[in-house]
């Protein structure tokens, strides 16, 4: 297939069985790769069999990486060979190299590169001088047991850990170090299946309460300044009485306890997701974190709720709940704290929203491989946190062994 490879066909791509290309029309050598999952990379091939991943198309725009595939090309041109890696002349120290050749290979290969350079600087503050052969399995579990002892959870330094790995692979795969020093250092040990936090029905009385009442004060402070706005004769703000929803909040948290998104996949979420006349909401793989498409089925109240938010859609920004800037939201947090703290609900995350939807279905008899489709898990060992919310299963199980007998 070929194609002007620009925003307007990229946007009309839509994935199928098996990947497909798309060959530039305007540079010869430059591809767009299309996976099932609706992934899509950049690839410049330079010879018969050749070729070199550019990044993903969600991370660079169809110029940039048209300009990488020239220079490759030209570069080609000169009698080089990209393939092969030139002996890297820098020692790096791992500052300089997650700053460097890690950030730039992140920026256009990660999808959650923002959220991993932080967590690589912040986390390994004491490492940034250190020559990359200088951090050995001692120094890491040192970090470890002091992460740990200092309070973080496991899961949070086995996160961090992970990123610390990948990192000083791509070091090892470029050539700038010999060995991987850590590859041996295992992830701590933690309780997959402990139990969750979930919305009780009385919490959940009290966060729609919470939900309606700074509503109800975001209608009244709109009416407040409109009259301010008459009596000096200017132009009035929409009213908000009669829009379903004051402002993005309410819908999002009733979208999460519907659907069970994950707050990243909610915030990219854009309309060409939906199918309200299939009632169904699409997770593209490229957006989500197993990178697995995934569709969900909408229950009346996420239909109606969304139907009703599309009513006041303003603006041309593709994504259902855009921020003032026409992008996806970096967080909600100072509001939803608002409500939480209004609803008198303590210890309770946006992610949680999550697990109440997961929760709720299990305790309303909805078997764990249901949910975890609906979830998108790609390891059942996350569904079954929820296991113990339906003993019924187990208790059946048991009961069979006397069954028919003789009491």
């Amino acid at each position: 297939m070929q194609g002007l490879l620009g925003a307007p066909l990229i946007k009309s791509l839509k994935p199928a069985d098996k990947p497909f290309e798309v060959w530039d029309t305007r540079l010869k050598g430059l591809l767009l790769r299309v996976q099932p999952s609706g992934a899509m990379s950049y690839y410049v091939q330079y010879a018969r069999g050749k070729r070199i991943s550019l990044g993903r198309a969600d991370v660079l725009t169809p110029q940039q990486a048209r300009d990488q595939a020239k220079e490759i090309l030209a570069d080609v041109f000169q009698g080089n060979d990209p393939s092969v890696d030139a002996k890297p002349k820098v020692e790096h120290s791992f500052g300089s190299f997650i700053d460097g050749e890690y950030a730039a290979w992140a920026k256009a290969n990660v999808r959650t590169h923002r959220g991993t350079l932080r967590r690589l600087n912040h986390s390994f503050a004491e490492f940034r001088d250190l020559k990359l052969t200088e951090i050995t399995p001692l120094l890491v579990e040192r970090w470890r047991a002091d992460r740990l002892n200092a309070g973080a959870k496991p899961s949070t330094v086995n996160r961090d850990l992970d990123d610390l790995k990948s990192s000083l692979g791509k070091a090892v795969q470029w050539g700038f170090i010999q060995a991987h020093p850590v590859e041996k250092v295992k992830r701590t040990r933690v309780d997959d299946r402990a139990t969750v936090r979930f919305l009780t029905e009385d919490e959940l009385k009290r966060l729609f309460a919470a939900l309606d009442g700074r509503e109800e004060r975001l209608r009244a402070a709109r009416e407040r300044a409109n009259g301010w706005r008459t009596e000096r004769k200017y132009q009035l703000l929409p009213d908000l009485r009669e829009a379903s929803y004051a402002d993005h909040l309410k819908p999002m948290v009733l979208l999460s306890l519907h659907t069970g998104l994950r707050y990243g996949e909610l915030a990219n979420l854009t309309w060409g997701d939906l199918h309200l006349d299939q009632a169904i909401l699409t997770v593209h793989g490229f957006k989500a974190k197993s990178q697995k498409t995934r569709h969900i089925p909408l229950n009346s109240a996420a239909l109606s709720l969304l139907r009703s938010w599309e009513k006041q859609r303003a603006g041309d920004s593709p994504l259902v709940f855009p921020s003032r800037d026409g992008g996806p939201f970096d967080n909600v947090r100072s509001s939803w704290e608002e409500v939480l703290k209004a609803a008198e609900i303590t210890g309770f995350r946006w992610h949680d929203l999550r697990h109440t939807f997961a929760s709720l279905l299990v305790m309303k008899g909805v078997d764990l491989n249901t949910v975890r489709e609906l979830l998108g898990h790609s390891d059942y060992q996350m569904t079954l946190r929820y296991a113990h919310l339906a003993p019924e299963h187990k208790a059946a199980a048991v009961a069979r062994l006397v069954a028919g007998s003789a009491e």
